[in-house]
């Protein structure tokens, strides 16, 4: 029996398995066929997709199932070009993927030109770092990635692979997974000490929780000094579910819908003290530049310290969220706040302002979907007019549990993001919202989801536009242009694919198919008909 000596592509495959990598997204080139060949003997499943932009997504997808970075690989030239969008997205939200990909080696590329360029000069301004892989660093290349996509705030992390370092043998290196020291808590200082204070003395308090939270797993201590301050919650719409959302105190997301931050931001100047609680304001739109009162104590819990200037803080610990905010609240004593009852004002217009219409439309869609599909449902969003309806009504119980592009805000994610989840966690029922333009970006994944067999349901909102562009255009009185486009057949189309389609156009037929939907083995397209300008006047 002949053994080949453990090459490049092994090491790092190797490590990127110990850090409980499970699965890799992409398409193979001949650049990158060792690797593919070094993950599955790792234990890493490589699966094929139909475009890097989904693999990239998939693999984001799997990261919030299983807690282990996401992988995913591309070929030199198109391949790496192709991924630009979804590793820009991991950047701005904050996503710790591993984005392997194959190069030819430094003597060739001096004079060899096809399909070559410099692919970390391409990527290094939207990753958090680039390494360039040879036979005496591929473990340690591997370490330093995962490291550094991990620590702080997250993201992505990109590893060129040499031809000649993939296919050739290398040295081992240590065996140990290098691993982050836990961030701390702040330390005793006047600061803590006058934020202690001032929360003390609170009597409008609010926290804001955003999307560290999420990520470091601070859900409980944010609930813990809600309940001690009796403070209201707003999250941004990464973090909706960090705490119950049906909870008397959460006011859902904000940052999105300009209905719903009409109601909020009153309440926002209201407050004497308010905590940001893991509030990475990359989510926000322009109305979020400086919206908290000249005089309200601002105590901004973060895990990195941002000059973004998006907001002054009073106070600004930087750390582990759920140990800086038990700290923080350490000394208080439980009591009640807002004596005139604001919040509760507040939730109740919110309910109120995105009630389901009497027929039929979006919102009675979205309410339906709520009502039918499982409790643990995990849902994801892309992005278009339905996904700031669907983020108002859609209400999440944990974290996690409704995954979107919020920060760059990219169409075409959520169907990859649903399969990666589904894929990693096969008993989870998973539904993804989508309008009729963003399926049509993806629809060779559907490919993916029957090959794979992933019981994935699509809902896809069809108007026939790009919605949410042509209210602007109206909203800026210019002509409608280039925003309306024909009908597809989706039902046809999931038939075609190995799926099951069907046509909604009520809520009793959308329920009762949605209940087959979630308990199909293959994917199902719900193509929810809902008209032209459904839309107006809903957020």
């Amino acid at each position: 029996m002949i053994t080949r000596a453990v090459t490049g592509a092994d090491r790092l495959a190797q490590r990127l398995a110990a850090a409980g990598i499970r699965h890799a997204y992409g398409i193979p080139g001949g650049e990158v066929l060792a690797f593919v060949e070094a993950i599955q003997q790792a234990g890493i499943e490589p699966v094929l997709v139909k475009h890097e932009n989904s693999a990239g997504f998939m693999a984001e997808g799997t990261w919030h199932a299983t807690g282990a970075p996401g992988l995913f690989y591309a070929t030199l030239g198109p391949g790496v070009a192709n991924a630009i969008n979804v590793v820009a997205n991991a950047f701005q939200d904050r996503v710790p993927l591993i984005f392997v990909t194959g190069c030819v080696d430094q003597a060739e590329a001096e004079s060899y030109t096809h399909q070559v360029f410099d692919h970390q000069a391409l990527l290094r301004p939207i990753v958090k770092a680039s390494f360039r892989a040879t036979a005496d660093t591929a473990d340690l290349v591997a370490d330093k990635a995962i490291t550094i996509a991990l620590s702080g705030r997250p993201g992505p992390v990109h590893i060129d692979l040499p031809i000649s370092v993939a296919e050739g043998p290398a040295r081992p290196g240590p065996l140990t997974i290098t691993v982050t020291a836990a961030p701390q808590a702040p330390a005793e200082s006047a600061s803590l000490s006058a934020a202690r204070a001032a929360l003390a003395g609170a009597q409008r308090p609010l926290i804001i929780a955003g999307l560290d939270v999420v990520n470091q797993g601070a859900g409980a201590a944010v609930l813990a000094l809600a309940d001690c301050l009796d403070a209201p919650l707003i999250t941004t719409y990464k973090a909706k579910g960090v705490i119950d959302e049906t909870m008397p105190r959460a006011l859902g997301g904000a940052g999105l819908s300009p209905k719903a931050d009409k109601l909020l931001m009153p309440l926002i100047q209201a407050a004497d003290v308010i905590v940001l609680a893991g509030y990475d304001p990359i989510e926000m739109r322009i109305g979020w530049r400086h919206p908290f009162a000249a005089d309200t104590v601002l105590i901004d819990v973060c895990a990195e310290a941002m000059t973004h200037g998006m907001h002054h803080a009073t106070h600004l610990f930087v750390g582990d969220i759920a140990a800086s905010l038990a700290v923080l609240g350490r000394e208080l004593t439980p009591r009640s706040s807002w004596a005139n009852k604001e919040p509760a004002g507040v939730r109740q217009a919110l309910v109120t302002a995105f009630l389901p219409e009497e027929g039929w439309g979006p919102t009675r869609a979205f309410t339906t979907l709520r009502e039918v599909a499982p409790r643990d449902t995990v849902v994801t969003v892309d992005s278009g007019a339905h996904r700031i309806l669907a983020s108002q009504v859609w209400s999440c119980f944990t974290p996690r549990t409704m995954l979107q592009s919020t920060a760059l805000c990219t169409m075409g994610c959520a169907v990859p993001l649903a399969l990666g989840y589904k894929l990693a966690s096969r008993q989870v029922p998973v539904l993804a919202f989508v309008g009729d333009a963003g399926l049509e970006m993806v629809l060779g994944e559907l490919a993916t989801a029957r090959d794979r067999s992933l019981g994935v349901v699509i809902a896809v909102l069809v108007d026939e536009s790009l919605a949410l562009i042509e209210m602007k255009q109206r909203a800026t009185q210019r002509p409608n242009m280039a925003v309306d486009f024909g009908a597809s057949d989706f039902p046809a189309i999931a038939a075609a694919l190995g799926g099951h389609g069907v046509w909604i156009d009520d809520a009793a037929t959308l329920a009762s198919e949605a209940r087959a939907a979630f308990d199909r083995s293959t994917f199902t397209v719900l193509a929810i008909r809902i008209g032209r300008r459904a839309y107006e006047g809903k957020f």
